[in-house]
């Protein structure tokens, strides 16, 4: 659907939004509950003429295909199907953490920050009683996947429930609606939920940093340990080109991970031209271990070819929605004269932006000719009693 300009009243411009802004996030009155196992796929796309087929080898339960600059979604499944999202979850710490952090500053690691790290977690190897550079941690996070790196950067963030507390309340000013944060570095608890979409959004969202960028690309490294240093490689097979995975050109990162209970979940953004594609895989269900970057890869392949041939099936930008309880008090402001804003807004998610900032620009000039007619009303009504 096209959405035109030129609306000739509030009542069109309602009713078109009304129909163009079909959602491929939930608002806050639908439900962002998963589909259960095995009820569909869940497949949006919307194919021009001429346009590549979706890959059907896919086998993930949910994936997501989007353009990283613009937001636009260009392919989904099940894309807020609620699931584990084990390391791919640090995105989300890292666009909460880096700017409270300065990668120059050097700390020394005591035996409590490490002492409450999970059986079986992925480390770099900090050890207490080392100074290290903050920059050095957070390669042992996006390289090592280190929850050891996690477990001390969250400590100088505040402490590990300030920091899920920070990541909960930064999900949702992102729009994020599926994600509920128990363990900052993504090690499976009881709770712990995030999608293919909100995942998108946050790999997104820390690609617009400098310093998310620089680390989330960065191959190998050197990590400061046994009297001198030694080195580290990207867990990320596609960055890394390792295991017999092949490096994808033009790959730019971001984040792999693995539990038992979320199975493979990967991030992976590529740039080709001009063009940056974002592709999020969640639990492949055929193949081995390696089997979330060869989805990943036919993911983005198809992407790229079919950039020009598909339209747009939702966006990963947030736009704010009125809550129940705010149009409520609004239209019960609207019988009498409007003395103060009522500002309880609450995040929603939309197809496209364009509409919505239609509305709110309508709506505003509505609300200051209202505003006006308000104002004139009350100086008639003081000449009169003069």
């Amino acid at each position: 659907m096209v959405i035109r300009s030129g609306f000739r009243s509030m009542a069109a411009l309602t009713a078109t939004a009304a129909i163009g802004l079909c959602c491929l996030a939930p608002t806050p009155d639908s439900s962002a509950s998963a589909p259960a196992q095995g009820t569909g796929t869940g497949q949006q796309v919307s194919l021009r003429p001429g346009a590549p087929a979706l890959p059907s080898e896919v086998s993930a339960l949910s994936y997501v295909v989007a353009d990283a600059r613009t937001g636009k979604v260009l392919a989904a499944r099940d894309a807020h199907r609620k699931l584990p999202p084990a390391s791919t979850l640090k995105t989300l710490f890292a666009v909460t953490a880096l700017p409270h952090l300065h990668a120059e500053d050097r700390h020394t690691v005591s035996e409590q920050e490490l002492a409450s790290i999970g059986p079986g977690s992925s480390l770099v190897g900090v050890e207490a009683g080392h100074t290290y550079q903050v920059a050095d941690l957070w390669r042992g996070v996006f390289l090592s996947s280190g929850n050891d790196a996690v477990h001390v950067l969250a400590s100088l963030n505040g402490g590990w429930e300030e920091t899920a507390a920070q990541m909960q309340a930064q999900a949702r000013r992102l729009g994020a609606l599926d994600t509920e944060v128990v363990s900052p570095d993504g090690y499976d608890s009881p709770g712990q939920v995030s999608s293919a979409f909100d995942l998108a959004v946050f790999g997104r969202a820390g690609l617009a940093r400098p310093d998310f960028a620089e680390y989330c690309s960065t191959a190998s490294a050197q990590f400061p340990g046994g009297g001198g240093s030694y080195g580290i490689m990207n867990t990320n097979r596609l960055l890394s080109g390792s295991d017999g995975v092949s490096r994808y050109p033009g790959i730019v990162g971001v984040k792999n991970g693995y539990t038992t209970n979320a199975g493979n979940t990967l991030i992976a953004a590529a740039k080709q031209g001009d063009r940056t594609l974002l592709v999020t895989v969640m639990n492949p269900q055929a193949g081995g271990g390696f089997e979330v970057y060869d989805e990943a890869r036919t993911l983005l392949d198809w992407g790229f070819a079919a950039w020009d041939h598909v339209d747009s099936v939702g966006s990963l930008e947030p736009v704010r929605a009125k809550s129940p309880q705010r149009q409520a008090r609004i239209t019960q402001a609207a019988a009498v004269e409007p003395e103060a804003p009522v500002d309880d807004e609450e995040p929603g998610w939309t197809l496209t932006s364009s509409a919505a900032a239609g509305l709110a620009v309508a709506g505003t000039v509505f609300l200051v000719v209202r505003r006006r007619r308000v104002v004139r009303a009350r100086a008639e009504r003081r000449r009169a009693a003069e």
